[in-house]
């Protein structure tokens, strides 16, 4: 009892957190969508969309008007109220709500893409998130994801380890293309686009 007591205080004073971020200009809401994305819609024909970690919104409406059905959620429920008065402005469809990237309770569909730019990193539970994603991705669907790699100078700051990969390969998802680089901070970064297994278990 001590032990769900303290997980799900760590669960809010997080959740705190992110909303008041959002209550400025948290330094990964850009307002501009990745040309990484930008070139994934331009090279697949639109399906069912699934970003975690939406923020604000700005890839959900990008997506939306390429046509893709898309579905977004965030940790933040500041971020999802400003995600749904921009998408209401930007006068597109799409459905939006909070939920935990390692839960999922909201979603019982299955997804051509799953969008993640810089939420898998960051999580510790990283299995569950991947059992999550395992159960909510298409035979033959892409899941595009942004993450920072291992920091010499941080060992303690988010990142993607070569454990992580191994579980990643380990939930039947081949890695198609992975494009390293830096982000603004010079912190080493990289894009990863997986494509899950088309052969559904019995």
């Amino acid at each position: 009892m001590t032990y769900l007591w303290q997980f799900n205080l760590r669960d809010v004073l997080r959740r705190l957190q992110f909303d008041l971020l959002y209550f400025g200009s948290p330094p990964w809401d850009s307002g501009i969508t990745p040309p990484e994305v930008v070139e994934f819609i331009q090279a697949h024909p639109a399906g069912r969309a699934l970003d975690i970690g939406c923020g604000t919104g700005t890839n959900v409406i990008t997506l939306a008007k390429a046509g893709w059905q898309v579905t977004g959620f965030d940790f933040a429920s500041r971020a999802i109220q400003i995600a749904k008065r921009k998408i209401k402005q930007a006068g597109i469809r799409a459905e939006l709500f909070t939920d935990d990237a390692t839960r999922m309770k909201n979603i019982s569909r299955k997804f051509d893409l799953v969008l993640d730019i810089g939420c898998f990193h960051g999580i510790p539970n990283k299995v569950d998130y991947l059992t999550q994603l395992d159960r909510i991705l298409a035979p033959g669907g892409f899941w595009l994801m942004y993450g920072f790699l291992p920091q010499a100078v941080d060992s303690s700051a988010p990142r993607i380890g070569p454990a992580d990969l191994s579980r990643i390969s380990a939930h039947g998802l081949t890695l198609l293309s992975q494009r390293k680089g830096f982000d603004k901070r010079e912190r080493p970064s990289a894009w990863f686009l997986y494509q899950k297994g088309t052969q559904v278990n019995k």
